[in-house]
């Protein structure tokens, strides 16, 4: 493959109810495909579909997937019953995507989840989630601030970041600001992965695999700060572009 090529990055869409003229919609916000085409990657958006054959080929032209944030993953994916604050599910969803981050684990193709990103790549790795962080845990910050205040590029909390990770190796520090517009947290981690980032509450914000395979996955929105608030963020979408970038695809 051509390593000037710019890859195919493989963007997962919501279904976000009914259009204005009342038929259904899917969408992709633009922040996620703004930072894919910033550091040098081309965004395809992969539509929700019951028909997993034919988001399998669209996983074939892809040279790496991102899962962007979005509602709650069902519980009964970790067996656990609906939590009473549990938020909106999307079982269509989550289907996709679940058989995505699988695919690209068997594949060892690039994978970068985000938010709801990060609790749908452990999930769907083994793992489980606290379903609701107020309810279910004791701390003091609030994190779904920047929903409630709707600025999305303010710096609400700190990251500590673990120093021998790559997350620390490309963002160059081992404590960065960020965001956060979360209710749920990652409980059980799924076997293969490894902690890179805490919340000053010990909240899990971060992790990659033990084993090489470029999956890196953070519960907060960089796509908001890269080209903000805090422009070290940038460098993560730069590096995964990068590795997908090496990667062959039939597109390639």
């Amino acid at each position: 493959m051509n390593t000037q090529l710019r890859p195919l990055i493989g963007i997962t869409a919501m279904s976000v109810g009914n259009s204005t003229d009342g038929r259904d919609l899917q969408a992709v916000r633009p922040t996620y495909l703004r930072a894919i085409e910033a550091a040098g990657g081309i965004p395809l958006i992969i539509y929700l579909s019951d028909d997993l054959e034919a988001i399998r080929h669209l996983y074939h032209l892809c040279a790496g997937i991102l899962l962007p944030g979005g509602d709650d993953v069902d519980p009964a994916y970790y067996d656990e019953a609906p939590h009473p604050r549990l938020g909106n599910v999307d079982r269509q969803r989550d289907a996709v995507e679940i058989a995505l981050t699988r695919w690209a684990r068997a594949d060892r193709k690039p994978l970068l989840g985000i938010c709801r990103g990060l609790q749908v790549i452990n999930v769907a790795l083994g793992g489980s989630l606290y379903q609701d962080i107020p309810a279910q845990l004791d701390t003091s910050i609030d994190h779904r601030a920047n929903s409630r205040t709707r600025a999305w590029t303010e710096l609400t909390h700190t990251l500590t970041i673990r120093p021998d990770s790559r997350l620390a190796a490309i963002l160059q520090t081992t404590h960065i600001g960020c965001n956060t517009m979360h209710h749920q947290a990652i409980k059980q981690l799924a076997p293969g992965l490894q902690i890179t980032a805490h919340a000053p509450d010990g909240i899990i914000e971060a992790f990659e695999t033990t084993d090489g395979h470029y999956l890196m996955a953070v519960q907060c929105h960089p796509e908001h700060l890269w080209d903000s608030s805090e422009p070290r963020w940038r460098a993560l979408f730069t590096d995964f572009v990068s590795a997908c970038r090496q990667r062959p695809t039939q597109h390639g």
